[in-house]
């Protein structure tokens, strides 16, 4: 496993100034602070009370971020097993380990099986809680690697697709891409809002 490097700084909120680890993979592309400073003045207040989803979560720095900033919990999903591991000493770190819940898995599946498809997951134990309660509204961040639009790009469709329909009222879905990605293709194109911070670029959706 790489070793940690303290290299990504939360920007607001309560946890504003700390320096969170992440393992330095190269697999592992962490977000621009300016970025993600831009989403969270996109989405504003409405995180209040929400469960974050932090998807490909990387460093994990949104969900942290976003949990300071007055998100009730947050479930994030890494496949990379060391820097999921590392995504929790940071949780730790920031005692917020109670209000999240770390899942080493790849994101389609798990999405899939726990979200979109639910009854074909098992039933949720008392101490796995990295499901939402029912008609908790979510706050989704998808920032997965920009070649997945190309590479994976049905999957990727069917993926956010599959959230927007799944996702209770009052549900933010925040999702990252390069320049070269059409929002055009996702569901519900006229509903998104889309701002452009090159080389990326962001869409929000609320769903009401």
């Amino acid at each position: 496993a790489a070793n940690p490097v303290a290299g990504v700084r939360i920007i607001g909120g309560r946890f504003r100034g700390r320096r969170i680890q992440y393992s330095g993979d190269i697999r592992t592309r962490p977000m621009k602070d300016r970025l993600r400073e831009a989403i969270f003045n996109l989405v504003g207040p409405s995180i209040n009370g929400k469960h974050v989803l932090d998807l490909f979560a990387g460093t994990g720095a949104l969900a942290l971020e976003a949990l300071g900033r007055g998100a009730a919990r947050a479930t994030l999903i890494e496949i990379h097993f060391p820097t999921a591991t590392i995504i929790r000493q940071n949780a730790a770190l920031l005692g917020v380990e109670g209000q999240t819940q770390v899942v080493a898995a790849d994101t389609f599946i798990w999405c899939e099986q726990h979200l979109i498809n639910p009854l074909a997951a098992k039933p949720s134990t008392p101490k796995e809680q990295s499901r939402p309660g029912p008609g908790t509204p979510w706050a989704v961040f998808c920032s997965p690697p920009y070649e997945f639009y190309a590479s994976r790009r049905e999957d990727m469709l069917g993926l956010i697709g599959g959230l927007i329909g799944a996702a209770p009222a009052e549900s933010l879905v925040v999702v990252e891409a390069d320049a070269r990605f059409d929002f055009a293709l996702l569901p519900q194109a006229e509903g998104w809002r889309v701002r452009s911070y090159p080389p990326a670029q962001v869409g929000i959706f609320r769903k009401p």
